[in-house]
């Protein structure tokens, strides 16, 4: 290669590498002053310059999520997972946005059953990769089987499946009591677990 051509190509990568970091520079600052938007918007610059920078995409993915933008959310904790397979908190967050979309009515419910599960999956995978993260995984993880469990046993449609139903929210209260037992004294859980039982009782018709 002729040593102009060598110039020019490292001339266009110190270019794209300086407006990279600044984009990321931006977006960070954005991300820690809560301004989601702004972070969007200086993060998705930043990730079209350089797709392999992890930290990028996944301030990116947090800051659709909490721009209420859940199918973004989850394409940027996606593409941070691709590049950092063994990231905890992407899954993490990925799931809380699938779950959000697992809720949504106006999508169909094939739609919403691979959202509901995806969430259960990447769940299931922080607590696998970070046992440091199995208090809320699990916490969150319990919710999640709740809902699923409820979609499952929604009467008159198609994906109704009482067994899977019922197993979900048997779960959920499984996952609910291994956080209660870590810490007896948190209310909250014992409301949470006293509605996933109140949910089961009605479909199965046994009481405490």
């Amino acid at each position: 290669m002729r040593l102009p051509a060598i110039f020019s190509l490292l001339l266009i990568t110190s270019l794209e590498s300086s407006a990279q970091n600044a984009y990321v520079k931006l977006g960070q600052q954005a991300f820690m002053d809560g301004n989601f938007k702004s972070a969007v918007a200086q993060l998705e610059k930043a990730c079209m310059i350089d797709s392999t920078n992890a930290n990028a995409y996944w301030m990116l993915g947090y800051s659709y999520y909490h721009s209420q933008n859940y199918r973004k959310s989850i394409a940027a904790f996606t593409k941070t997972i691709y590049i950092h397979p063994t990231d905890a908190t992407a899954y993490y967050y990925r799931a809380r946005a699938k779950s959000y979309l697992g809720k949504d009515t106006f999508l169909s419910y094939d739609e919403r059953e691979k959202y509901l599960l995806g969430a259960i999956f990447d769940l299931t995978k922080a607590i696998a990769i970070d046992p440091t993260e199995q208090t809320k995984c699990f916490q969150t993880r319990g919710i999640a089987y709740r809902e699923y469990g409820i979609f499952k046993l929604q009467p008159n449609i198609k994906n109704y499946d009482k067994i899977r139903g019922i197993s979900s929210l048997k779960a959920s209260i499984g996952d609910l009591e291994k956080v209660l037992k870590d810490n007896p004294s948190r209310s909250d859980i014992s409301s949470l677990i006293d509605l996933s039982k109140e949910k089961l009782a009605t479909f199965t018709g046994k009481h405490n």
